[in-house]
């Protein structure tokens, strides 16, 4: 079993993992270690605060070893497959997470690997942070199904599995981006097969009307800083600040996957406010990296 897609999972896998994250969140320190004697490979190509750190710690706490692998110290930095390296791996390790640029790498990594790969980031989708996300919705709402969710701003890899996890889950998402950068045709089919009905405007205040979520990221991801000039005049009104959070219902929270650019796609009072949910997404990183690592590599 991998973890690639958020979509890899169904409604009750999801909800086992959140339950299970809870547990761990509560438990900390004292839930034992369903990872002993296991070891973790975590290839990065990007560089990492939240996944890097969640998912060391993560695997420690549950009595595992994780070695950090940067693509400059492996050999796929001198010409070696993928395909090559998943086997290696594989006899070495019993688990592999990978924060790549393409997202063929990790489905490469998945399909030579006879050990869990978990996708930790690609240019398609980020299932981690999602499970972060969906923790904390419910910590707040006390419930996922039937909340009303908006993306302001670009339509990248969270985005696409925040679309995925809310078909699944059965939320209403609105998702408000400039032409051009809305999410893919078909990351929003898949949505719509998993019976989802995710609607696209152009407008934030059309998405953020009634909101219970107002969920946002940079306007620049790793590898579009070339575009910075242009992604900067194109998203200036895609910020979340205090007055698309009027819009919102009145228990209304903002979530940002973070590292965030403040003054760009989220204010300072907004992200400090009260109504923030910011941190709690970040330390639930943690929670849910546990949650996974003990479902696709610990002890039965």
């Amino acid at each position: 079993m991998n973890l690639i897609s958020i979509s890899d999972l169904g409604k009750e896998d999801i909800i086992r993992l959140l339950d299970s994250a809870d547990a761990f969140q509560a438990r900390r320190g004292g839930h034992g270690e369903p990872l002993k004697g296991l070891s973790l490979a975590m290839i990065f190509e990007k560089p990492s605060t939240r996944t890097r750190v969640s998912l060391e710690v993560a695997c420690e706490e549950l009595g595992g070893h994780a070695l950090y692998l940067s693509a400059s110290e492996l050999q796929l930095g001198r010409g070696e497959t993928i395909a090559d390296t998943a086997r290696v791996l594989s006899r070495y390790v019993h688990g592999i997470t990978a924060r790549v640029y393409s997202h063929h790498t990790v489905m490469q990594l998945a399909q030579h690997a006879r050990v869990p790969v978990l996708n930790a980031l690609s240019d398609w989708e980020h299932p981690l942070q999602i499970l972060a996300d969906l923790q904390t919705m419910r910590q707040r709402f006390g419930r996922l199904e039937g909340l009303r969710v908006a993306w302001i701003g670009d339509g990248n890899n969270v985005c696409n599995s925040l679309l995925l996890a809310s078909a699944i889950l059965g939320m209403a998402i609105t998702v408000a981006s400039p032409p051009g950068y809305v999410p893919k045709d078909q990351i929003l089919e898949q949505a719509n097969k998993l019976c989802g009905r995710p609607k696209v405007v152009i407008e934030p205040a059309d998405a953020a009307n009634g909101a219970d979520v107002l969920a946002t990221d940079t306007w620049i991801s790793m590898g579009d800083e070339g575009q910075e000039a242009e992604r900067l005049r194109v998203f200036g009104k895609y910020q979340v600040n205090e007055g698309l959070m009027r819009l919102a219902a009145p228990r209304a929270v903002a979530m940002h996957c973070l590292p965030a650019h403040r003054g760009q796609e989220i204010t300072d009072e907004v992200m400090d406010g009260p109504q923030s949910a910011v941190f709690d997404e970040a330390e639930n990183r943690l929670h849910t990296s546990k949650a996974v690592m003990a479902w696709l590599m610990g002890q039965k």
